[in-house]
């Protein structure tokens, strides 16, 4: 699908016009409550597919198809985002005040990211037929791997990217209100806020490559995998302020993730076969009912448990009893 270079920029220009009211609204650092993340989720939700029916209209059924299969996809795949945000904020005990900011400018990364990866990945299927053999059997790996995953998480602080900041940029150890850079003792060094942030784009700099191969086993046009991303992903700060006091009810959900992951290596690999590539309508159709079966037998297995739903939200706690080190680090 062939978009002017005007359509690129004025899509650009829109993502950037809903960043700067969502950072304008949200500049005096407020603690995100669940009516107000509820609200903003279904604004970016709406946003998201709003889009879809202008593509519609634009393009045509088969275009628009295509971008649902790949929003929800992405969407479905960001809740896996979610749970690794809230060890994030746990692990070093991020005031729930600052969480939004640290999101919003992780999020910016992300789509700059996914905007590289979506180029080097469509290029890579264009030209060479074989790499889709090769994203294909990653994805069926990924997939097999995040199965069976689960009951062990990396510290956030043997994340190699972050061991190499505080290695090279001078960290204090410690948060100064919302800022990532500060002076202590004359000297300019970076906030623990600073290190969380790090800690948020390495990893979902790993969690883009596999939602990326796994749009581009849907589609390679380019335009139609990151506006997927995009709309999918300016949601997920609400996503995550709407679900971090849920998740311990999704106890299955990691295996509808790996189904869809699976799914999509399958996909990618059948389309340089003689099957060619599966009907837009079954793709979704797997994708609606894999997610919402993962979610259900989640919901249902965890149902009557208190155990399972008490607690703060990851990353909150008691304001009273809060402190400026990440005293969860034991």
């Amino acid at each position: 699908m062939a978009v002017s270079w005007w359509i690129w920029a004025l899509l650009m220009v829109a993502v950037a016009a809903m960043l700067a009211v969502d950072l304008f609204l949200h500049r005096d650092n407020h603690v995100i409550g669940f009516r107000e993340a509820a609200v903003w989720s279904g604004i970016w939700i709406t946003a998201g597919l709003l889009f879809g029916v202008i593509l519609w209209a634009w393009q045509g059924s088969d275009a628009a198809g295509t971008y649902y299969a790949g929003y929800l996809i992405e969407k479905a795949l960001s809740i896996d985002n979610v749970f690794v945000f809230a060890l994030i904020f746990t692990y070093f005990a991020v005031p729930p005040a600052f969480q939004h900011k640290v999101l919003f400018w992780g999020v910016i990364g992300a789509l700059v990211f996914r905007l590289v990866f979506i180029f080097v990945g469509a290029e890579l299927l264009e030209t060479f037929f074989w790499t889709a053999y090769v994203f294909g059997v990653f994805l069926i790996y990924t997939g097999y791997k995040m199965a069976f995953r689960h009951g062990g998480q990396t510290s956030p602080d043997r994340n190699p990217v972050v061991r190499l900041v505080r290695k090279i940029i001078p960290t204090d150890a410690a948060y100064h209100g919302d800022k990532f850079f500060t002076r202590v003792s004359g000297k300019r060094v970076a906030t623990l806020l600073f290190v969380v942030l790090i800690a948020i784009e390495a990893t979902d700099l790993i969690f883009a490559i596999d939602s990326v191969a796994a749009i581009l086993a849907i589609t390679t046009s380019t335009f139609i995998v990151w506006t997927a991303n995009a709309f999918a992903i300016l949601g997920l700060r609400s996503l995550y302020f709407c679900l971090a006091g849920l998740l311990r009810r999704f106890v299955h959900l990691h295996y509808g993730l790996a189904v869809l992951l699976a799914f999509a290596g399958v996909k990618l690999i059948l389309s340089e076969t003689p099957v060619g590539k599966l009907p837009i309508p079954v793709t979704l159709g797997v994708i609606v009912v894999t997610i919402t079966v993962s979610i259900g037998w989640s919901l249902r297995s965890t149902r009557g448990s208190t155990a399972a739903i008490d607690g703060p939200a990851p990353g909150t706690g008691d304001p009273a009893t809060s402190s400026n080190t990440p005293t969860s680090r034991r």
